[in-house]
């Protein structure tokens, strides 16, 4: 560094430097209380709740049970953020990042102040200033080159995704995990991807463990009473559970991909009655068009009737006197129509009329000789 600068001028170019570290002292000095007074706080609050009531506590816990209901029976109103494949495969790229060489403007402006005979003196600031410049440029290229790969990858996956690639459709499932946060309601959860318009997905529920065996409520003495869950009570909210999980799955994969139909089985751990094991068995199976999603509110409905709109298998009614579910056989996509009706032109349609007629002709023809070889009279038109 130079030896020859005035010792005045020196101390008016690092002044500001010397007020920002004071500044930064200072900040540090205040954060330090402001913890201490949080930390005061926490051990004022826990204090007092150590000094609650028991009629305050018995609340307390009451409410917490009753959040714990609400919250199995309301898996469907969340929802993870929308993507629009189309938007991204017709996206721009990120503009490039501008120099501007601002600390060397600010280097030059105050350098040309000073006396002349110290300019030269005072030569090394701008440099430092061109140094600084140059590595800002070189984080902001670095950070150009990361959000162009990433702009990259996500317009390529979009581009796959409105193809219909199957596989486009896993990775993006892996990547983007939109039931992470579902874990605590099932266990596992797996998918097929059939087409660009049907995509099959599997959830293992956690089942019986996830619904309480107890039910409190709190006295008129204002304590809290725990008595066995009823069982009409109990199949009731694990129905509204199971139907809840499954419904929020289709909500993830609509807002995820761009399909028409998402097809949705439910499996619980159950007891072989022949066996005497315990093995998985499928208890609710819905195939849910995304026509008839879009129009449901989804923050008013009840999980167990809206089903009733979906091509559905479940028997929820022998729930009551049985200890669980009754097993039932799971949906196949050739279950589910690929096209709904809205979707159909008229030549698909005259041909679907046409296949069920054919259809319908046919069961009638096997009834008919079903009903011949066992001397029953069948009075069918034809």
């Amino acid at each position: 560094m130079p030896t020859d600068i005035d010792p005045y001028i020196v101390f008016s170019l690092y002044v500001s430097y010397a007020t920002t570290i004071r500044a930064m002292e200072a900040a540090e000095r205040r954060r330090q209380r402001d913890v201490q007074r949080r930390l005061g706080a926490s051990e004022r609050e826990a204090n007092e709740r150590a000094k609650l009531s028991a009629v305050e506590q018995a609340q307390s816990e009451v409410a917490e049970f009753n959040h714990r209901l609400e919250v199995l029976s309301s898996v469907h109103k969340e929802q993870g953020e929308v993507w629009d494949w189309l938007a991204i495969a017709a996206s721009l790229p990120p503009p490039c990042p501008a120099t501007y060489g601002r600390n060397e403007y600010r280097a030059r402006q105050s350098v040309a102040v000073l006396p002349a005979e110290q300019k030269r003196a005072a030569a090394y600031l701008i440099e430092q200033a061109q140094l600084q410049d140059e590595q800002e440029r070189q984080k902001a290229v670095q950070d150009f080159s990361q959000q162009v790969a990433e702009w990259a990858k996500l317009k390529n996956m979009a581009q796959r995704i409105l193809a219909g690639e199957h596989r486009a459709f896993t990775e993006t499932l892996v990547d983007f995990n939109p039931f992470a946060d579902m874990s605590d309601f099932g266990s596992s959860i797996h998918f097929t991807v059939h087409s660009a318009k049907l995509v099959e997905c599997g959830l293992k529920v956690n089942g019986k463990k996830a619904i309480p065996t107890e039910v409190k409520t709190l006295t008129g003495a204002g304590k809290v009473s725990v008595r066995p869950m009823p069982k009409g009570r109990f199949h009731e909210l694990y129905r509204d559970y199971l139907c809840s999980c499954v419904l929020r799955v289709g909500r993830e994969l609509f807002a995820l991909f761009p399909v028409s139909t998402v097809l949705a089985t439910a499996v619980v751990d159950s007891e072989d009655l022949e066996t005497d094991q315990t093995r998985e068995q499928p208890v609710l199976s819905i195939a849910m068009p995304r026509a008839i999603v879009d129009q449901l509110d989804f923050s008013a409905l009840d999980p167990s009737e809206v089903i009733e709109k979906f091509h559905y298998r479940g028997n929820f009614k022998a729930s009551r006197k049985s200890e669980a579910f009754t097993p039932i056989v799971a949906l196949t996509p050739a279950d589910v129509a690929h096209t709904s009706i809205a979707e159909m032109s008229l030549g698909q349609l005259l041909d679907n009329i046409q296949k069920l007629r054919t259809d319908l002709r046919a069961k009638i023809d096997e009834f008919r000789q079903t009903a011949a070889n066992s001397d029953l009279q069948v009075l069918v038109s034809p």
